[in-house]
C-alpha cells in the first residue's frame, strides 16, 4: 500500500471513529442521563422506559443528525470558499454570508409571525438563500474593485456586522412573545430540530454535496491556477458560478434551521488538509463534511452539558475552539512567507 494512499485511510478511520464516539456521547449525556445500553435497547425496540426513549427519538437523535448535516454543510462551504477565492481565510461567516442569510430569514420569520402564520423549512431555506446570494454579491463586488484578500475580508467581516446589529434590532424590538424567542436562534443553536427539520436539510445538503463532489475534478485544476484550468477545458465562469451557488445553498441550510455558526467554515477545512497532508478536493470535501459533523457535535455536547441544565449558544463555543486554530493559521502561514 502506498504510503499516501495509507494515511488517507488512516485519517478517514480516525474521522469515522470519533463521529461514531460522539454521537453515542451525546444521545447518553445530558440532564436525563442515559446510559449506552439504554440507548442500544431503544434502537432495538426494547426501550421499557417511555420518557427514555422520547428524549431519545424525539430530543437527542434528531438534533445529533443536525450538528453531523449541518455541520458537515458547513465545512464544505468553507473549503468551497477557500478555493474559489483561493485563499484559507475565506469562509461563509468571515465574509458575511451567513448574517445575511440570517437577516433575511430573521426578516421572513418576523413577517410571518406577525401574521399569525408559520413558515416552513422550505421557505426558511430559500429566504436564507436569498441573504446568502446578497451577501456574496456584496463580496464579488468588492473583488471586483481590490486585489487585497485582506481588505476583501474587513468589508465581508464590516457587512456581516451590519446584518447582525440591523437582525438584532429587528428581533429585540418586536413586540411578539414568540419573535422575540428567536434572539435564541440568532444566536446559534441545534435546539429544536424534528425529524420533518432534519429530512429537508438531509435532502438540501445531500444534493450539494453530490454536487460539490462531481466537481471534484475542475476543482483540483482550478487549484493550480485559472491558466491551467483553462488549459485543460474547465469552463472557468461556469465553475465560478456553480462554487459560488453549492456554497450559498450550504451556508443557508445551516443558517435556516440552526441560524450564524461561527469558524466552522474556517478552521475544519485547515485541520482536514493537515490531517490528510493534501488538499485534492475528492478526498478534503468528504473529509470535511465528516470532520465538521465531529466539530459541530462536540461543540453541540458542551455546549447543553457543561453548565446543564443552562445551554450555550453553539457559535460561542465553536468561536472559543475554533477561533485558535485560525489565529495559529494565520500565524503559520506569515512565518512561512517571511
Amino acid at each position: 500500500m502506498r504510503r499516501e494512499t495509507k494515511r488517507y485511510t488512516v485519517a478517514f478511520v480516525i474521522l469515522a471513529v470519533l463521529l461514531v464516539s460522539f454521537v453515542v456521547w451525546n444521545l447518553n449525556a445530558g440532564s436525563y442521563g442515559i446510559s449506552v445500553a439504554q440507548v442500544m435497547q431503544i434502537f432495538l425496540g426494547n426501550g421499557s422506559d417511555a420518557t427514555a426513549s422520547r428524549v431519545v427519538w424525539d430530543i437527542r437523535l434528531p438534533r445529533v443528525l443536525a450538528a453531523i448535516l449541518l455541520g458537515g454543510a458547513l465545512s464544505v462551504a468553507g473549503f468551497l470558499l477557500q478555493t474559489f477565492f483561493a485563499n484559507p481565510i475565506a469562509g461563509p461567516f468571515v465574509l458575511g454570508i451567513s448574517s445575511g442569510a440570517k437577516l433575511v430569514v430573521a426578516m421572513t420569520m418576523i413577517f410571518f409571525l406577525q401574521r399569525g402564520l408559520l413558515s416552513n423549512s422550505v421557505v426558511m431555506i430559500a429566504a436564507a438563500f436569498v441573504g446568502a446570494m446578497l451577501s456574496m454579491a456584496f463580496v464579488l463586488l468588492v473583488a471586483r474593485k481590490v486585489r487585497s484578500m485582506s481588505i476583501l475580508i474587513i468589508c465581508g467581516i464590516m457587512i456581516g456586522y451590519i446584518c447582525s446589529a440591523l437582525t438584532d434590532f429587528a428581533v429585540t424590538f418586536a413586540d411578539d412573545a414568540n419573535i422575540v424567542n428567536l434572539h435564541n436562534w440568532s444566536m446559534g443553536s441545534f435546539s429544536g430540530i424534528t425529524w420533518s427539520n432534519v429530512r429537508v436539510m438531509a435532502v438540501t445538503v445531500g444534493v450539494a454535496l453530490v454536487w460539490a463532489f462531481l466537481l471534484s475534478k475542475p476543482m483540483g485544476a482550478f487549484q493550480l491556477g485559472e491558466g491551467y484550468a483553462l488549459s485543460v477545458g474547465v469552463n472557468v465562469r461556469r465553475f465560478r458560478v456553480e462554487l459560488i451557488l453549492l456554497s450559498s445553498v450550504l451556508s443557508a441550510c445551516v443558517t435556516a434551521f440552526a441560524g450564524p455558526i461561527s469558524f466552522v467554515g474556517i478552521a475544519v477545512p485547515h485541520l482536514i488538509r493537515s490531517l490528510f497532508g493534501s488538499a485534492k478536493p475528492i478526498l478534503i470535501i468528504p473529509g470535511c463534511f465528516l470532520g465538521g459533523g465531529v466539530f459541530c457535535l462536540f461543540c453541540d455536547l458542551i455546549a447543553r452539558t457543561v453548565f446543564a441544565p443552562v445551554e450555550l449558544s453553539i457559535s460561542s463555543v465553536t468561536a472559543l475552539f475554533g477561533a485558535p486554530v485560525v489565529i495559529y493559521m494565520m500565524i503559520r502561514r506569515q512565518t512561512k512567507r517571511t
